[in-house]
This record gives C-alpha cells, structure tokens and sequence, in this order.
C-alpha cells in the first residue's frame, strides 16, 4: 500500500511538518504499533517469508521480508517470557518437568560473505513447565544454556507458577542425570522427581525379547505393573541373568539393568498414583512440539542463536499469556 503524503515546513528552511505520520503515529519509512504487534505476530508463529504473505492477504500490506524479521526479533529481544512471581498465587504443590530437544543452529563465517564457511549443528534447547495441582495452566520457560543455566530458569518459572518453602514439587523427567541434579540443587527436600513411566517401559521393550522371547508382550507388561507396585527388586532379578557378556555392542538388558538400578530412589510410582499425581513426561513432550518445534525446526531453516533465542521468548511469552501484557505496556 502507498500513500502520497502531504509534506510541511515550518518556513523555507525549518522543520518538516508531516500530518499523516503524526495523525497514525508512524514514523516516516517505520511501522505503527499495532502494525508492529502483527508483524511481530505471524513472524513468530511461521517462516518469515510465509508470515509476509499471511500480512498481504489479511490486511493487503506488502511488507520486506527483511522488514517483518527485523521487527519480529526486535520483540522477541525485549519480552519478558516469564510471570512476575510476586503476583503468583502460593501453591500447594506443584507439578513440574524438564526435557531437551534439537534445533539447527547456524555459526556464519568470517569474511565479506558470511555465507561462506558458515558451521551447522545441532543445538539443545532446554525446556521446562511448571502448574499447580489441579490447574489448567502450564507456564514455560526455555534456554539454549548450560544446564546451570537451565536449573536457574526452572527455578524462576517454579517461583512465577506458585513455588514457595512450603510448597510440595512433583518432578518429571526422562531420567537424564543433569536433570535430575538440576531438581536435586533447585528443589532439595521440597519435593521428588520421578522418572517418566514410559521412557522405562522403553528399555524395557528393548529387553524384553532377550529376556524371554516366547512370551515378549506378557513379560514386559508384567514388568510394568511391578515396577507401578514398587517392586523393583523383582524387575532386576528377572534381568540379572540375562544381561550380555561386559563389551558386547548391543546390550538391551544390561543397558535396562543398569539405568533402573541407578535410578532406584526415583521409580516411586506407586505413591505418585495413590496422590493423583502423573507418572508421565508427556506435557513436556507436548510442550517441545507446540513451543518449540513448531517454529524452529522448520525444514531447511538454520538459526542464528541469539535470533533463536528471540523467537523462543515470543513463543513462549504466548504459552504463558503475557502476549497481551507486553502489547499494552508503554514502555517497548
């Protein structure tokens, strides 16, 4: 859309007077506000080039590419993407998870065409969530950090969900050992953290036609409900005997033996059942999907890490409805 704008001086050489951007409240070659919250809007949610042409068909703009990534990681730098934790209602007790997942990260090269031997990989974004028993409402929280870093932000998000020294924390995880030392250091006697039911069920499934493969479905389903009943002891003694000779490349039952028995004090299924509490991982899984990888692993799309970054707290300033708030402020 074009507008042929009327252009004032004040005298023949004094400043200009430009009436349409001061009635819009636009700058001249810039973006109103509300233009802005769009822009910032579909640039989050799909590709850039994508979210250029969701702006012409809803609203008949023909906005750069580069125009709509510029304003929608400029937004994604200065929100804030976790609540005020002094506006959080205590909770009683708190259900909480943390899980990893992989973005494709892109290092530019040096030189006059960064494009040029520019470095791929792989790059771990740390997710966790956190909601009162008995609530609707899971708030995220997300980092390409270390997993101290990680354990600071699960810590925060726990605060902003309700979190204080008389709250209880049920923890969920996939047994990962810099998870569960991140809970351990967070959250110490306030709570304990289980390892997701099914994430075991899975070593067990990789073992079960080593242990008994006749019969491979009634052995493993009775390896789970003694492992929901707390008898690990049985479990490991039905593995024992069977685990592969020390070198052996593929090793199902001694990888199932030895990830049970180092997590023995983390399998407490039956008390998590008797209090209503989830056994299982899956709102974390969830969450990576609907969070993370909806947006930042986008076939054949290689991000920047702070540009990542900027786009995981848009997405994650939506999950936990602090969109509207950020708009509304006067101060970004």
């Amino acid at each position: 859309m074009e507008i042929c704008e009327q252009i004032l001086r004040l005298s023949r050489r004094g400043a200009q007077l430009r009436p349409f951007c001061l009635a819009a409240d636009v700058s001249h070659l810039g973006y109103s506000r509300p233009l802005q919250r769009v822009l910032a809007d579909f640039g989050a949610e799909a590709s850039f080039q994508a979210a250029t042409l969701r702006v012409k068909e809803h609203y008949g703009l023909l906005i750069p590419i580069g125009a709509l990534r510029q304003q929608t990681l400029r937004h994604g730098r200065a929100i804030t993407a976790l609540a005020d934790p002094q506006k959080a209602p205590v909770a009683t007790q708190l259900i909480t998870e943390m899980d990893g997942s992989m973005i494709p990260v892109m290092q530019p090269g040096s030189g006059h065409d960064r494009r040029k031997g520019k470095s791929l990989f792989w790059r771990e974004v740390k997710l966790c969530c956190a909601r009162p028993v008995g609530s609707v409402q899971t708030r995220y929280g997300a980092t390409l950090g270390n997993a101290t870093t990680a354990g600071w932000l699960w810590q925060e998000l726990a605060r902003s969900a309700g979190l204080n020294p008389q709250t209880q924390v049920h923890g969920l995880g996939d047994g990962a050992r810099w998870i569960m030392d991140q809970f351990t250091s967070n959250f110490g006697e306030q709570g304990s953290y289980l390892v997701d039911f099914y994430h075991v069920s899975g070593y067990l499934a990789a073992a079960q036609t080593e242990v008994c493969p006749q019969s491979a479905k009634p052995w493993l389903h009775r390896q789970q409900e003694r492992l929901l009943h707390n008898q690990l002891g049985k479990v490991l003694r039905t593995l024992r005997p069977h685990q592969e000779p020390e070198g052996t490349q593929e090793a199902p039952v001694q990888a199932a033996y030895r990830y049970l028995s180092e997590r023995a004090d983390c399998l407490d299924y039956q008390s998590a059942r008797q209090k209503d509490l989830p056994i299982g991982s899956g709102e974390i899984e969830s969450g990576h999907r609907h969070v993370v990888q909806q947006r930042l692993k986008l076939s054949g799309c290689w991000w920047k890490e702070t540009n990542a970054a900027a786009i995981l707290n848009l997405r994650v300033a939506r999950a936990n409805d602090l969109w509207s708030a950020y708009w509304s402020s006067a101060n970004n």
